[in-house]
């Protein structure tokens, strides 16, 4: 049931408390207050402190902190060596361990090849399998003959 729930500046507003904490509804939210997201679209961070509300949609399966944007900071930039590590990162993720060559996208972590590679070396993989089941047949003969 909405009532009307004290805010941290002596507003009443529409809402409810859920969790202890006031709960509003999509679209219901009390200017002052945003999500992490709006915060970030502002330039800003919650700066250390915790949600004073939420937000619930979707029946209450979605939902989401706000903060208070009077009290939040401005968002931190990054040093350029920051930059040029996660530079760094990136470009090895999409770094082929057969071929050493950059693929252009991420190859997948299990492998670590491109397709190239990966055609190469499956290929080969069958080539063996063919070969062990041969020489294990041929074993097994040999053995049954003597």
């Amino acid at each position: 049931m909405a009532g009307l729930v004290e805010m941290w500046d002596g507003r009443w507003v529409l809402g409810r408390i859920e969790d202890g904490l006031p709960t509003f509804r999509w679209g219901w939210v009390p200017e002052g207050l945003a999500t992490r997201r709006q915060l970030r679209a502002l330039g800003l961070r919650p700066g250390g402190q915790d949600p004073v509300a939420q937000i619930k949609w979707r029946r209450g399966r979605r939902w989401a902190g706000l903060y208070r944007v009077d009290l939040a900071m401005p968002r931190r930039t990054p040093t350029a060596a920051q930059l040029a590590a996660v530079g760094a990162a990136l470009a090895a993720r999409r770094r082929c361990v057969g071929c050493g060559r950059d693929a252009g996208y991420v190859v997948p972590r299990v492998e670590r090849l491109c397709g190239d590679c990966m055609d190469n070396t499956t290929a080969s993989q069958e080539q063996r399998f063919v070969v062990n089941t041969f020489s294990r047949e041929h074993t097994a003969q040999q053995q049954d003959a003597a």
